[in-house]
């Protein structure tokens, strides 16, 4: 993986991650999904964007990926750049 699909990666695994975690979505609908969630393990992933990006990194990595070993790192880069970018971003720290 190059440094622009790092940072391309990177990105869209926080953007999604933010999206689902805070926000309400298009006509409401991530609100509606996460509503309907409830206090089950699934709504309780979708309040946490760094379990969030564990498993959005997954797929976005495939894309960058040409083997086992250069996928796990991968997706543990974007993953953790997600984080970092969420930290970073966050007005509650």
């Amino acid at each position: 993986m190059n440094l622009t699909e790092l940072t391309l990666g990177s990105l869209a695994v926080y953007r999604l991650s933010h999206l689902i975690a805070y926000e309400d979505g298009p006509g409401d609908f991530i609100a509606h999904l996460r509503e309907r969630a409830g206090d089950s393990w699934r709504g309780k992933l979708m309040d946490c964007p760094f379990c969030l990006s564990v498993w959005i990194a997954t797929p976005i990595a495939l894309l960058f990926s040409k083997g086992l070993n250069d996928w796990l790192l991968n997706w543990l880069a974007l993953s953790g750049a997600a984080v970092i970018i969420e930290k970073l971003t966050r007005k509650d720290t």
